[in-house]
């Protein structure tokens, strides 16, 4: 087991928890975060509005109907 690996990890570590408090203990106080300090997780989806859902619906089945029109003048 590499020790010095391991400090540095654990240091790593420290150093987020002691800005998430930061954050925190600045929002308790009532003041405002830096925006640019708070990073946001680059995972998950965005999710979709309804109007954006019946956009893509729509679009979905026009593109499967022109799939399913082509393949029939291939089979005729």
């Amino acid at each position: 087991m590499d020790l010095e690996k391991s400090i540095k990890d654990l240091r790593i570590e420290k150093d987020r928890l002691d800005k998430a408090i930061s954050i925190l203990e600045t929002l308790l106080a009532g003041g405002d975060i830096d925006p640019r300090v708070v990073r946001r997780s680059p995972r998950g989806r965005k999710s979709m509005s309804a109007e954006e859902r019946r956009v893509v619906s729509q679009r979905m089945k026009e593109y499967w109907d022109k799939r399913r029109t082509a393949k029939e003048k291939v089979h005729k």
